[in-house]
């Protein structure tokens, strides 16, 4: 099965990321023919700084790979390095109607935050769903958030295929209901737009900061509490068993646990189970010429599945191609 996946190079990458996406991708790439990309033109639409895009792209892929991203295991590789992304986001702009971006919550939501509504932002879901479409992908794992924009794609692609014959392949949603929406510290949406993030490299003591301002009720010590409304125990679950989860639980409906307690732990446990890779991370870091070469072979071959697609929409719509 062909599965994509793109993330946005858009900030320092936090947990929330990396369970919500990157870490199905690192499993999917020994399983199944794995598409990942850095977004870096969907960045564009809330990042204006040339230079800090280009430091934040090359960032990006730095973590991915430190992570676990195996380039020998998955095509890998930056968004713009393959322009047949930006003509058939063209093409299917000629069969988006207008009223289903109107529709677009995620547009809504950033204008309503005090993003600029220049049509970048507004056509956001159409330059996604030529990501989507160009790599004939089956399966693409979102978050919740995303999920409108993926049904944008699928709705793009049956009218594109009904005036002109089956060209694209109608993709798949994926949602993981566990980690759809990993909670930030105020218990809203982990997100860099929110400013509630826990980085995943985070220096340990800004990590320690971070999930002690996680916030929580007011119950004492000794009083029972319920984990299922504890932003604490939602985060700490993702990286415990199902077991030490469970126990963890007991102990909170039977009360005895407080919640700095369980802070001090969670901060630990992300910090343990993140070393190897910050490890592997500060290796890259040092040799940048070697990520920059990953990325252009992952781009070719990206364009090589790029091209042949192209191939076909061009002649269907009649584009000299």
């Amino acid at each position: 099965m062909r599965i994509l996946s793109g993330i946005q190079p858009s900030g320092s990458f936090h947990i929330g990321n990396y369970f919500g996406m990157m870490k199905k991708m690192i499993e999917y790439q020994e399983q199944h023919e794995l598409f990942c990309f850095i977004a870096n033109l969907h960045a564009m639409t809330t990042v204006a700084d040339g230079e800090l895009l280009a430091k934040q792209t090359l960032d990006a892929a730095t973590t991915f790979l430190a992570l676990g991203l195996d380039p020998e295991k998955a095509i890998f590789w930056v968004q713009s390095d393959v322009p047949e992304v930006n003509l058939l986001t063209w093409v299917l702009s000629n069969f988006t109607p207008l009223g289903l971006l109107e529709r677009c919550h995620s547009y809504k939501d950033k204008i309503a935050r005090g993003f600029s509504p220049h049509t970048g932002l507004f056509t956001y879901p159409v330059l996604m769903a030529a990501d989507i479409l160009l790599y004939q992908s089956e399966r693409v794992p979102v978050g919740q958030d995303q999920k409108q924009h993926l049904e944008v794609t699928r709705d793009i692609a049956l009218k594109f295929n009904g005036q002109y014959g089956q060209v694209f392949t109608i993709p798949e949603p994926e949602i993981s209901e566990e980690v759809a929406v990993v909670p930030g510290t105020d218990g809203q949406k982990m997100s860099k737009s929110y400013g509630n993030t826990i980085e995943i490299f985070a220096e340990k003591s800004q990590l320690q900061k971070k999930v002690m301002s996680i916030v929580t009720d007011s119950k004492s010590v000794e009083e029972p509490k319920d984990p299922d409304s504890c932003n604490v125990f939602k985060l700490y679950r993702l990286f415990l068993s199902r077991d030490e989860a469970e126990a963890l639980r007991q102990r909170y409906l039977q009360g005895g646990v407080g919640y700095g307690e369980v802070k001090k732990a969670l901060a630990e446990a992300i910090w343990q189970y993140f070393t190897p890779h910050r490890e592997r991370k500060k290796a890259l870091e040092e040799d940048r010429e070697f990520v920059r070469k990953i990325l252009k072979a992952g781009a070719e071959k990206a364009r090589s599945v790029a091209n042949e697609t192209m191939k076909e929409v061009s002649k269907r719509v009649g584009i000299i191609y």
